[in-house]
């Protein structure tokens, strides 16, 4: 069994475990959990269906929303436990890229930035102006987290922002720098991005789950960070579309 996780698992929050069938019988799971010792619970896989003999079939496993981030983060042996019409098998599980390990390091940053703010897009992508090389706006909410008394107070640096396989700044084309500073109690801030196109061909458009998805860097009480913000359906469309208008093909 092997680990493998494209750009629309990682939006869905899962991974896939593909379970190669190397044997002459068909084999028909019930239950199919997946144990990595760095997450504290077994993960549940969906979509239980028929592994025909000399065959493979992959199985999602959604994510945990809050993982264990005080356990131990370093790579060890994980595995399937399937069991089946004809009994149990436990089958190791080879994790080449660690996807595991790079989630458990992208959600406890977000997990420890949401101490601080909360971090979003808006849905609406305004343009200056109609047609053909227009330049929107993509505008990054910074809500800091409401100071109280028993609160533990936090500063939040926002450095960078890298833009998509199809969207990017429109001054820059390395990314955004917007160096704006929130505090815990601060007012909400929201940060105008100047945006347009960077690509324009067909297939910009039917790449994978992330054309709406931007790294947001930034540093969080001294410490840097990253987490990778996605825009709603809502936002998504609005940006989609923005892009096909500008390249001149909506």
């Amino acid at each position: 069994a092997f680990v493998q996780q494209s750009s629309l698992d990682v939006a869905r929050g899962q991974l896939q475990v593909v379970v190669v069938n190397d044997t002459v019988r068909d084999l028909d799971p019930t239950s199919v959990r997946f144990r990595d010792p760095r997450l504290a619970r077994p993960l549940i896989g969906g979509n239980l269906r028929v592994d025909p003999a000399q065959s493979q079939r992959g199985y999602p496993f959604p994510l945990p929303a809050r993982p264990d981030c005080t356990r131990p983060r370093e790579q060890t042996a994980s595995f399937v436990v399937v069991e089946h019409q004809r009994g149990t098998a436990r089958v190791a599980v080879d994790d080449e890229t660690d996807a595991v390990g790079r989630f458990l390091a992208t959600r406890c940053q977000e997990l420890a930035l949401a101490e601080a703010v909360t971090l979003s897009w808006e849905d609406r992508v305004p343009v200056d102006r109609r047609g053909a090389g227009a330049v929107g706006t993509l505008t990054l909410v910074v809500e800091p987290r409401r100071s109280t008394a028993r609160a533990e107070r936090h500063e939040v640096t926002i450095d960078g922002v890298n833009g998509s396989h199809l969207l990017g700044s429109a001054d820059d084309p390395s990314g955004w720098t917007p160096a704006v500073t929130v505090a815990s109690g601060d007012a909400v801030r929201r940060v105008g991005l100047p945006l347009k196109p960077t690509r324009c061909d067909d297939h910009a458009f039917m790449e994978g789950g992330n054309a709406t998805a931007f790294r947001v860097r930034f540093t969080l009480d001294g410490e840097p960070g990253e987490v990778l913000l996605r825009m709603t359906p809502a936002g998504s469309s609005a940006a989609i579309g923005f892009a096909q208008t500008s390249c001149g093909l909506g």
